[in-house]
């Protein structure tokens, strides 16, 4: 099983970036995804998550109303839009598969090896 994210990089306060993530899991439709972020220093924590077939979505309160995570089960990813970004949201990106919406991190069985979204000034 693998997870591949991707779409990192540099971008000014105020800017967009968007990250995918592609799992080789193949029964990909039946797990929920999740993005969480770790700073340097800091925990990992949760961003968002979305049920098997996108329907339901759920995201920490640092992001709502920003960021926007979408999934495409026919090419097995899993996608998170980023917009109006500010410092605080520089961290590297973990893309994880588990069985249901958490924001608790040993609640996922698989892990990404992460992309890092820089924000700058």
């Amino acid at each position: 099983v693998q997870l591949q994210a991707s779409g990192g990089g540099l971008v000014q306060a105020g800017g967009s970036l968007r990250l995918s993530c592609a799992a080789s899991l193949r029964t990909f439709s039946t797990y929920v995804m999740g993005w969480f972020r770790q700073a340097p220093g800091k925990e990992r924590e949760f961003v968002a998550c979305i049920g098997p077939r996108g329907s339901t979505t759920f995201y920490s309160d640092s992001v709502k109303g920003r960021f926007t995570i979408s999934r495409d089960n026919a090419k097995n990813a899993v996608y998170l839009q980023m917009n109006g970004l500010k410092l605080g949201d520089t961290a590297v990106y973990y893309c994880a598969a588990g069985l249901r919406c958490s924001v608790i991190v040993k609640n996922y069985d698989y892990w990404g090896q992460g992309t890092l979204v820089t924000v700058s000034s």
